[in-house]
């Protein structure tokens, strides 16, 4: 019964000074608004990423390049030439790699091509016919090529939503011809549009690897090797045989060596998920500056608020209120007033982070789903409070300390 008055009483002290009080948890708000849409922004993120990555399928492989990246310098080992012909075969012998189910190289640049007067820079993608297959993506419109075409390095494409957009316009691209590098190249299909994503080939023009080797980007080495794996097999053990297929094939016996990396969805999905942790909690954290900043404004504000109620203070103790309950009251005002501002910040935050998601959704071509952060409106509410009590002690204490003889006198 003494919580429910000593909280009566501390609301209606609230109440007397609405705009000061509104004006007092204004920077616990922001703060806790601030780290609401950090944290929806990157669990709708994370939930994108991992949606596209998903998409790939759980049994595919990919080989890259160079090293395992560490840092941003090691990036550059990604272009070297490594890959080559002969690691296909290698990979190709069923005793080597048991758990391989198909194989695909890639090849990729950028480059400009052009139809009648219009031009445009996309990337050209080198692939096999096992493209649509491995990566789930198949043309909305017309036929991909088949495996007479890689092997006789046809001069065929398969073009994005995109690239069509912006050579053909509303006309119908199947059968006519778009100029790469002089080489005139038949369109024979479309690709659905798959928006700003991942796994988005709006941008790409799809030939035969061959035929990007010979007549486009002029190389012998893979950009990329993609093994889709038997699922009847554990794919662990397909990764390694990979491996150490790959390290007879470069004849490389120690693994630090190693001068390509393998990953699967699963290793991609891990790392993603430890850098949008990171980065979101980095943003929080630099959020969470402006509650330090709110709790110092409410200790200010309580100081003065003492100040003001001295004679206050000193009646209720005149009239027999202990220490305790001056201290309980005062604690009670602080601790109302931030956790208001908690709830305040998680509903305003989560409206700013609806208002991003429809706006992505409605604006892009992303397709953006809104999250609303549990674990962050938890601990936003839970640490806006904690620093109404820890903010709000000293201007509480100071109240209850003071002698009801000399509040009484003060003027």
């Amino acid at each position: 019964m003494r919580l429910k008055h000593t909280i009566r009483i501390s609301w209606k002290s609230i109440s007397v000074n609405k705009s000061r009080s509104a004006l007092t948890i204004l920077g616990i708000v922001i703060g806790i608004a601030s780290i609401i849409a950090i944290m929806s922004l990157g669990d709708g993120a994370s939930a994108l990423i991992k949606s596209q990555i998903e998409g790939i399928g759980s049994q595919t492989i990919s080989i890259q390049p160079g090293g395992e990246p560490t840092s941003a310098s090691d990036m550059a080992q990604m272009f070297s030439d490594s890959l080559q012909p002969k690691d296909i075969d290698a990979l190709k012998i069923k005793e080597n790699v048991p758990g391989l189910q198909s194989i695909m190289p890639e090849v990729y640049g950028g480059v400009t091509g052009s139809y009648e007067n219009q031009t445009y820079r996309f990337t050209v993608t080198g692939v096999t016919e096992l493209f649509p297959a491995i990566l789930n993506s198949y043309p909305e419109i017309g036929q991909f090529f088949t495996a007479d075409d890689v092997k006789q390095s046809a001069t065929v494409a398969v073009i994005g939503a995109k690239v069509k957009e912006k050579l053909f316009s509303a006309d119908d691209p199947i059968g006519r011809k778009i100029k790469i590098k002089g080489v005139n190249l038949r369109v024979i299909g479309i690709l659905p549009s798959k928006g700003s994503s991942i796994m988005s080939f709006d941008d790409m023009v799809m030939v035969p690897y061959t035929t990007a080797q010979n007549y486009i980007l002029g190389t012998k080495h893979f950009n990329e090797i993609i093994v889709l794996a038997d699922p009847s097999m554990p794919l662990t053990q397909t990764v390694s045989d990979v491996k150490t297929t790959l390290r007879i094939s470069h004849d490389i016996t120690d693994p630090t060596k190693d001068d390509f990396h393998v990953g699967t969805a699963a290793d991609i999905l891990a790392r993603i998920s430890v850098v949008m942790t990171a980065l979101t909690l980095l943003l929080a954290s630099v959020a969470g500056i402006s509650l330090v900043v709110g709790g110092i404004g409410i200790m200010n504000i309580m100081l003065v608020s003492v100040t003001e109620r001295t004679r206050e203070i000193g009646l209720r103790k005149a009239l027999g209120a202990t220490e305790h309950e001056i201290l309980s009251q005062f604690l009670a005002e602080a601790i109302i007033l931030t956790a208001l501002g908690g709830v305040l910040g998680v509903l305003f935050g989560a409206f700013v982070s609806l208002c991003f998601a429809i706006a992505i959704d409605n604006f892009t071509t992303i397709a953006w789903t809104f999250v609303f952060p549990i674990r962050g409106a938890v601990i936003g509410i839970a640490t806006s409070s904690t620093i109404g009590l820890i903010f709000g002690y000293f201007p509480a204490r100071k109240a209850a300390k003071k002698e009801a003889i000399e509040a009484l006198r003060y003027e």
